[in-house]
């Protein structure tokens, strides 16, 4: 978790002041805490969620996930594709009262690219990358390369947040220790409590964009005086809350909630995640059993996402069951090599592949988030899946922070390190290949688990590459048959569940990966 001593190391910056009113103030209570202020150092969504209140991103996604400026005013790609120039739009500067410039973008650029695996997939690509002027950012590529404005603009964490270049220097490997942004909040470390509430109160310097908003793209216009994300642990308390006109805002309500919030009249419920959320089982490829491949194919064949899926979201019109690699209903899902889930879940085949990993009941450390619903279900049907296959299966509980800093860890379990973790990613991130920094299987450098496999990356690479959607499909499906023989993770559903809200407070944004409050009013 991000440590008090960075909330309050800014004096000059975000102080409390006079508490808005009511109708001015929107409170949230989004699923969980905000584990770091460094949205670069970790992909947990709440971190984004701060991010994306503070900071901006150079290009953003429209509803059509197609990637438009946002601090960029003019772009530039040269006549052999080799080179993009991008030029800041005028009025852009940080809570500091400083000018955000081009060398500032640059820094914040290599950073995000060190931690994130459509930036590293990127920057392999990438000749050179510097500043000309204040305002001009230059990135020459070695070859031609698709997929520099979607990178940039994706909504999947890490964003590619600009930060100043006196933070952006710092070590990716490391947090940083202050939060100066020039998005449209600044945080107000006066009223932030770490673990309770963090408070963000409008940028009066921030000058949004003409264009009329699209997701995190367009105008981000804010009409409110004060955000503030509240963390409640017990979400029956929040629903509550929510009832009783306390906060505005519940992000992930019980689904068994849903019909008696829909006939409040003052309560709303709206889904503003069109493609939803995949659930993540991710296994750790550094030590036993999840080193061998045999034994993570033994999960595939031991998961009834069923299961998972009615745990929490307990109608079928929320959720679904899926075999594809990439997120269902999007156009790279496919059924390739899905036997384990045609034909499965199978606890003989799972027992035999286990018996032939060469497992021999070691201790498996899984780690289960117990403030988050859906995280703390799945991992307690997980471990009884997997123990009646004949894992000795060793719950670790804990809130989601302490699972983000743990995670982390590349000790063994026995030394502070862990082998499963639950988690999710949106829908609109696993369904590309390049976008997700789980979706890359490079090892050490790469997302929490480590998974490494040449010919996926040969695979990726080679998406990139081809011409045309046709192309991308048919390369999907060979990445996809080969990913369920080493078994870089697994799921355990798909879901699109609503949020609810106050019914006088509109213009919720519909957006993949994070949830902003610019565009929001209250009457």
């Amino acid at each position: 978790m991000g440590s008090t001593a960075a909330v309050l190391a800014a004096p000059s910056i975000g102080r409390a002041q006079a508490r808005p009113p009511r109708n001015r103030t929107v409170s949230t209570v989004m699923h969980g805490d905000v584990p770091t202020f460094d949205p670069i150092w970790t992909t947990a969504n709440m971190s984004a969620y701060h991010g994306a209140m503070v900071y901006d991103t150079l290009f953003g996604l429209d509803e059509k996930y197609v990637a438009q400026p946002q601090m960029v005013g003019r772009h530039n790609l040269s006549d052999d594709k080799l080179t993009w120039t991008f030029e800041l739009r005028d009025g852009l500067k940080w809570t500091d009262g400083t000018d955000v410039t081009a060398k500032d973008c640059v820094a914040s650029i290599r950073r995000w690219a060190a931690r994130d695996g459509a930036g590293q997939h990127m920057m392999e690509r990438v000749r050179e990358l510097t500043n000309r002027g204040d305002k001009t950012i230059v990135l020459t590529l070695r070859e031609q390369y698709g997929l520099v404005l979607d990178a940039l603009a994706k909504t999947s964490t890490p964003l590619c947040f600009m930060m100043r270049e006196r933070e952006a220097l710092t070590d990716p490997m490391q947090k940083i220790e202050r939060t100066v942004g020039s998005g449209p909040f600044i945080m107000n470390e006066g009223e932030t409590r770490p673990g309770s509430q963090y408070v963000y109160d409008r940028n009066p310097n921030y000058v949004p964009r003409a264009e009329p908003a699209s997701a995190i793209a367009g105008g981000k216009k804010v009409l409110i005086d004060r955000a503030v994300f509240q963390n409640m642990p017990d979400i029956q308390t929040a629903v509550a809350a929510l009832q009783a006109g306390e906060v505005d805002f519940v992000e992930q309500p019980p689904i068994d909630t849903i019909a008696a919030l829909e006939s409040d009249p003052d309560i709303k419920t709206a889904i503003v995640a069109p493609l939803g959320n995949v659930g993540w089982i991710r296994l750790n490829f550094l030590y036993p059993p999840f080193n061998n491949a045999k034994a993570r194919q033994a999960v595939l064949w031991s998961v009834n996402q069923a299961d998972h899926m009615k745990a929490t979201f307990v109608e079928e019109r929320y959720y679904r069951t899926c075999g594809s690699l990439f997120t269902c209903g999007t156009p790279m899902e496919n059924d390739a090599n899905t036997e384990w889930f045609k034909k499965g879940p199978s606890v003989e085949r799972a027992k035999a592949l286990l018996r032939e990993s060469g497992y021999n009941g070691e201790p498996v450390t899984l780690l289960q988030a117990t403030n988050i619903l859906y995280m703390s279900n799945a991992a307690q049907i997980l471990a009884q899946e997997l123990r009646a296959i004949g894992m000795n299966i060793q719950m670790i509980p804990m809130d989601w922070s302490g699972v983000v800093q743990r995670r982390a860890v590349k000790a063994p379990p026995a030394q502070g390190g862990w082998n499963i973790f639950i988690t999710s990613a949106d829908g609109l991130s696993v369904s590309n290949p390049i976008w997700l920094a789980g979706h890359a299987a490079t090892g050490e450098r790469g997302w929490f688990g480590w998974p490494t496999d040449e010919r996926h990356e040969q695979l990726r690479d080679a998406w990139v590459k081809a011409p045309d959607l046709e192309h991308r499909q048919t390369i999907a499906r060979e990445m996809q048959d080969n990913a369920w023989n080493f078994v870089p993770h697994a799921y355990f559903g798909q879901w699109s569940a609503p949020v609810a809200y106050r019914a006088n407070v509109t213009g919720w944004p519909i957006t993949a990966g994070v949830r902003p409050l610019w565009n929001v009013t209250k009457t």
